[in-house]
């Protein structure tokens, strides 16, 4: 039976029972894991066999922590460049005045079809549904997001949003939608279908738009990643094109740029570098190029020292790729359009259910993997401790929580506590103590590292 997300992905559910909706169905929970576990590996090769990875992250993260020191001075020198450039630079402080800008642009060159790449800040400013309300044909190009479109899901991974689904699921998505055969489930034969599908939306849409993946202050120009070469096909085909991004997207130079490049790929997939890395400069003769950046929170932000590191994120996606929790409860047990733990990262202060910043067990591991070293454990556990502060401890928490902080504060109970543990540990069984071990825990197990028969048995059955 297909996961069905509106069990408690909208609205105000606390993220445990979200989860526990998601891990009601084992197979699919174990496949998530094993799933995301295999991008953990291959990121893990690809790192391995670059003897300077480590020094490439260090010199990523203090390239963001330099441009992110001196944005507004980068940000004027890149609107000044793009303008230079013949780029129409527009500004806006929030998700609704993105939107706004948008629908203007399109409105004033009558468009009716837009074909759009893979971008979470327009997810984030949930531009889709703004568009079609005001009579915009709105195509996702990503073929994930093509997917999810179409379940009229939002994603539940920044890089492989439809990786909750199987690929019967999605053969029987695209009978219903695209007309493939009834029963039809073969990737390769889904994916051809999908191609043909979107040739036709890129060849009558009226205008493109992309996220951005960095934009490059020196040159005005910005860079766009796919591995499906869509954000080109939808670019220089339609004459109108248009670019979303944050305003933490800018770095200073080219140089800067092919750093983050080096490392953005390995992290997410295991690439040596995507597919597609292309650099828009300028309009099409007789077209128009207009870039849109956005803060929407990004400078408040700034104003926490722990919080702005976060900004250093380059949206690999390696952090849910490796977190026990991300795995195995599911894209759409986090309350905000970005899950795991950047999700948590950037959108625990606006969870209406304060409950996020504890999908996480501060294990580290998300840390440890960045490739602009974000410290996310250390930024998670600073939310924890501004939503106590602030007196938003989720449900539950808020009433044993004071309980725990006095009996972590005695040496004596907590020796004694330690004792007990170790010694129920030593004479029971497992099964008796995997029941109190919460909702992660019941099925935490870590995926069998691969081998040659489970990459056979991963290819033929994971999902697109």
């Amino acid at each position: 039976m297909a996961y069905n997300h509106n069990h408690g992905a909208q609205g105000s559910q606390i993220h445990a029972h979200k989860a526990d909706i998601f891990c009601r169905d084992e197979t699919r929970v174990d496949w998530h894991s094993k799933a995301l576990w295999m991008l953990r590996e291959k990121r893990d090769r690809a790192a391995g066999s670059i003897p300077e990875w480590e020094q490439l992250r260090q010199l990523g993260s203090e390239i963001k922590l330099h441009t992110l020191t001196h944005l507004a001075q980068y940000l004027e020198t890149f609107e000044q460049n793009c303008i230079a450039n013949g780029i129409q630079v527009h500004w806006a402080k929030d998700g609704a005045e993105h939107n706004r800008i948008v629908h203007d642009i399109l409105s004033r060159h009558k468009v009716k079809k837009l074909v759009k790449s893979k971008s979470m800040l327009t997810e984030e400013c949930h531009l889709n549904p703004y568009l079609e309300q005001r009579g915009i044909e709105v195509i996702d190009t990503d073929l994930g997001e093509r997917i999810i479109q179409l379940a009229k899901m939002p994603p539940s991974h920044i890089v492989v949003p439809a990786i909750h689904m199987k690929k019967e699921e999605v053969g029987d998505l695209f009978h219903e939608k695209i007309g493939t055969k009834a029963g039809g489930s073969d990737p390769l034969y889904l994916t051809r279908a999908a191609r043909a599908h979107l040739r036709e939306q890129f060849l009558s849409a009226d205008a493109a738009m992309t996220g951005v993946n960095m934009a490059i202050a020196d040159k005005g120009a910005v860079v766009v990643c796919t591995n499906e070469g869509n954000a080109d096909m939808g670019a220089n085909l339609p004459k109108l094109q248009l670019h979303s991004m944050g305003i933490d997207k800018v770095v200073p130079d080219i140089d800067s740029a092919a750093v983050l490049l080096r490392t953005l790929a390995r992290n997410a997939t295991g690439q040596p570098v995507t597919t597609y890395s292309a650099f828009y400069r300028g309009p099409q003769p007789e077209g128009e190029m207009h870039i849109i950046i956005v803060d929407n929170g990004r400078t408040e932000m700034l104003k926490d020292k722990i919080l702005a590191e976060s900004l250093k994120c380059i949206r690999c996606g390696g952090c849910l790729n490796t977190c026990p929790v991300y795995r195995r409860s599911g894209g759409y047990s986090y309350n905000y359009t970005i899950p795991g733990p950047i999700g948590i990262a950037v959108g625990a202060k606006i969870d209406d259910t304060n409950s996020i910043a504890w999908a996480c067990t501060l294990c580290g591991s998300c840390t440890y993997i960045c490739p602009t070293k974000v410290p996310l454990d250390k930024i998670i556990f600073h939310h924890r401790r501004l939503k106590a502060e602030a007196g938003k401890l989720p449900y539950g928490k808020n009433s044993y929580m004071p309980l725990v902080g006095k009996f972590m504060a005695s040496e004596t109970m907590l020796n004694c506590s330690m004792s007990v543990a170790r010694t129920a540990l030593r004479i029971l069984p497992g099964s008796l103590l995997k029941p109190f071990s919460g909702a992660w825990g019941k099925y935490r197990e870590l995926p069998v590292a691969p081998n040659s028969s489970f990459e056979a048995w991963f290819k033929k059955h994971r999902s697109l």
